[in-house]
């Protein structure tokens, strides 16, 4: 009995290996012809919160 119970808990394991490689590779490739090149992260955003937070600079006019 001592033998038969691990022979069927390597089957086990063993396909649930096998099912969580095919499910990472098929999430890989899935991710690759999904992803967008010209889509970059912002190098400047650094909380993560978009555009909100940085206002553009008021242009100071010049007196004559």
């Amino acid at each position: 009995m001592n033998i038969e119970m691990f022979i069927v808990g390597f089957v086990i394991f063993s396909g649930y290996l096998y099912f969580l490689i095919w499910n990472i590779i098929t999430q890989n490739r899935k991710q690759r012809e999904s992803n967008y090149p010209d889509v970059e992260d912002d190098s400047v955003d650094y909380d993560g919160m978009g555009n909100y937070g940085r206002f553009p600079e008021k242009e100071t006019k010049k007196r004559k």
